[in-house]
């Protein structure tokens, strides 16, 4: 059995937005950014995270105290609302007994470590439902862990299993090219083309995402990738940066895109990690903003699809 395992903080089967036909999208524990509207905060760090839903918790209704009392490090208190933690300690935890103890999954783990075995057996299993798909990998950044995602893909290609990936592309270089030469379908993400708007949101400079995306496309690759702007009202939806992505494109010789409108699924997750989420009011783009969009693309020849309403 190979030794390098991978946490992944989901596995869902049956979903047909996540590139070609139904598939099955394996979210990979990571991310070099630190997005401030990420649906999916639990998957930025390699290491399994403590999240508390106050609405399964029965400390209040029914006086539990599993977790307090299973806590080693005395992080678990009462309060009027159930239970308080104090996250310093969580971050060293390796035991999270208070897990464990919860018989109403109030409190839970954001992800488990996988055998690439393991992982490639629930795709065997998975495959006899696919209709025209296969597996994608996102995340998270789903590159991050290296070595794991590298073996899960040679041994997709052995099994003849159609790959995707939802990326960002702040890969190392020549890593990214070597994944990519496993991977059938891409989407890549621009958030911002300007660097400093960029890092403003996501913590990272853009620089490397627009190399490795222009050195995909001058390479022999031969798999299809359609570039993705998570559309965010305020921050990257003006005209400016819609033309600069537009720009891009034509220099790259690209000719599809994806505008993802913004949404706030994500709101309950950075509650369950105990953090504040700074988008919870923000606005989601209409239908008109993004047909709008689409527009600018459409009138230079580009092929723009707007949320799930993708050309696969």
């Amino acid at each position: 059995m190979n030794d390098e395992k991978g946490l992944i903080f989901d596995i869902q089967g049956f979903s047909v937005h996540d590139g070609p036909g139904s598939r099955t999208t394996v979210f990979l524990s990571g991310c070099p950014l630190q997005c401030r509207w990420c649906a999916n905060p639990e998957g930025w760090k390699v290491k399994q995270r403590l999240m508390y839903s106050r609405q399964k918790c029965r400390a209040d209704q029914e006086g539990c105290r599993r977790c307090i009392d299973a806590c080693s490090r005395k992080a678990i208190g009462k309060c009027d609302e159930g239970i308080a933690i104090d996250r310093t300690f969580c971050e060293s935890c390796e035991d999270f007994r208070c897990a464990q103890s919860c018989f109403q999954e109030a409190l839970r783990l954001s992800g488990r470590w996988y055998h690439p075995e393991e992982l490639m057996k629930i795709l065997a299993r998975d495959r006899n439902y696919w209709t025209g798909g296969g597996v994608t990998f996102s995340g998270g950044e789903p590159l991050m862990q290296k070595t794991f995602i590298l073996e899960v893909l040679k041994r997709c290609r052995a099994a003849g299993i159609h790959t995707a990936v939802e990326t960002t592309a702040f890969v190392e270089p020549a890593f990214f090219l070597e994944a990519m030469s496993y991977i059938d379908f891409a989407f890549i993400d621009i958030k911002h083309m300007d660097e400093t708007m960029h890092r403003a949101e996501t913590g990272v400079s853009n620089q490397l995402i627009l190399s490795n995306i222009k050195a995909l496309a001058q390479s022999q690759w031969r798999g299809r990738f359609i570039l993705r702007i998570p559309v965010i009202k305020g921050y990257n939806d003006s005209k400016d940066n819609i033309q600069k992505a537009i720009d891009f494109m034509e220099e790259t010789r690209l000719q599809e895109i994806n505008l993802l409108p913004f949404h706030r699924m994500g709101d309950s997750k950075w509650s369950q990690l105990g953090e504040r989420y700074d988008y919870r009011d923000a606005e989601v783009p209409s239908d008109e903003e993004l047909q709008e969009m689409q527009k600018l693309f459409s009138q230079r020849g580009l092929s723009c699809y707007i949320a799930e309403d993708v050309n696969y």
